[in-house]
């Protein structure tokens, strides 16, 4: 009797874990939180050369649920719908193959598909996620989201991040495919490695990275990027001033051709009762006039322009000397930017870009709502054609 009775006391421990684990992982899964994240946005490109002018109406829908975490893991799925709206349908997409050569660029293909997908394990000072997933550094330089366009940039990839201490942050990603802005048919393969560590220091934050990035094409190719920024601010009385010093150095190859080029960014500001005023100058170096500093995996349209004039460096570099100025008017954000674009390397045909005016405002209404508007106007010299760009978009998130 006593034996049957410790005999069934130890098959029934050994039991309970088995549902008592099976219930943990449905309330991981059933526990989890929904997204969404809506924007409709009307955009107006007028260019002075024979393409037609270009005006779309997109509607974004995000719609994405991760679950509660268990011993640590939990998943995210995230979809990605764009669709055009009432028609409004005169613009070219190039990489996705949309009404080529008739009107101007408005680079928001329609598209259904996979935006996030990945698994997520976090424990203490460490973190791994696996899967398709957004991943960007500092500003979005060199890594970003592109995340401006209605199909933003992801990248299948492994991705670790370590916290050994106060201030220190250490991460290491590999890329096997860059998901870009131009549906899946424009996706790259790629074996890239992405290293970046973040240190505070008593004036301010340092950051030091290496970007090896190389398409997976069949062919012999890399660009490899290693760079360090400080950047920080100083109280002074009722006033802050800001600073950024960013210096990098590229190489290329490509088959038999083998480029070096060099990045350096100098700004400073102050932010003084609301109002924050910047001045810079970002220098997309040269070689020789043969090769421009490129940063590929980047979110361009947030530097040189909102025009988008410069998604890719001209050979002959870009010198972009900016003043910015931004505050808060009516529970929004505002902000006016002018950009003088020179080449680092000049020639007797290119030396002088051109100009842009940038002016922006948005604002959120309540928790879930946005707004804003925003205009762009490129004014051509030895480089490009005059362009103005004209956005209007109102969004919803949860």
């Amino acid at each position: 009797m006593k034996r049957s009775m410790y005999t069934s006391l130890v098959l029934a421990s050994l039991a309970a874990p088995m549902p008592t684990m099976a219930d943990s992982l449905t309330d991981a899964i059933t526990g989890g939180k929904t997204s969404g994240d809506f924007r409709l946005r009307y955009e107006e490109v007028d260019q002075d050369n024979t393409l037609k002018n270009a005006s779309a109406l997109t509607l974004r829908t995000r719609l994405g649920y991760t679950t509660a975490e268990l011993e640590g893991f939990s998943a995210t799925v995230e979809m990605e719908d764009v669709r055009i709206v009432g028609g409004q349908d005169s613009y070219t997409v190039g990489p996705a193959g949309f009404k080529v050569g008739e009107h101007s660029v408005v680079a928001d293909p329609e598209v259904t598909e996979l935006d996030q997908g990945f698994v997520k394990y976090k424990k203490g000072m460490f973190t791994a996620k696996v899967g398709r997933q957004v991943i960007t550094y500092d500003g979005h330089r060199f890594v970003g989201h592109v995340g401006w366009r209605q199909d933003r940039q992801t990248f299948d990839a492994a991705r670790f991040d370590l916290k050994p201490m106060e201030g220190v942050s250490l991460s290491y990603a590999y890329l096997n495919q860059r998901n870009r802005i131009f549906a899946e048919a424009a996706d790259f393969d790629s074996k890239d490695h992405l290293l970046n560590a973040a240190i505070d220091t008593p004036i301010g934050k340092l950051v030091v990275y290496s970007y090896m990035l190389e398409v997976d094409n069949g062919t012999d190719n890399a660009r490899d990027t290693v760079g360090a920024s400080l950047s920080g601010g100083v109280d002074v009385g009722k006033a802050k001033l800001l600073y950024t010093v960013e210096l990098a150095s590229q190489e290329f190859e490509a088959g038999a051709i083998d480029r070096d080029a060099d990045y350096s960014l100098i700004e400073g500001g102050v932010s003084v009762s609301g109002i924050t005023g910047k001045v810079g100058v970002e220098t997309l170096g040269s070689d020789d006039g043969l090769y421009g500093f490129t940063t590929e995996l980047a979110t361009l349209h947030k530097f040189n322009g909102w025009a988008d004039m410069f998604l890719g460096t001209p050979a002959t570099g870009l010198v972009d000397s900016y003043v910015s100025v931004s505050g808060k008017l009516l529970g929004g954000g505002w902000s006016v930017t002018y950009h003088d674009f020179t080449a680092d390397e000049d020639t007797p045909t290119l030396d002088n870009y051109g100009s842009e005016l940038d002016i922006s405002y948005a604002r959120k209404f309540g928790k879930n709502y946005n707004a804003g508007v925003k205009y762009a106007d490129y004014s051509a010299d030895d480089l490009f054609v005059d362009t103005k760009k004209l956005w209007v978009w109102v969004g919803l998130s949860f």
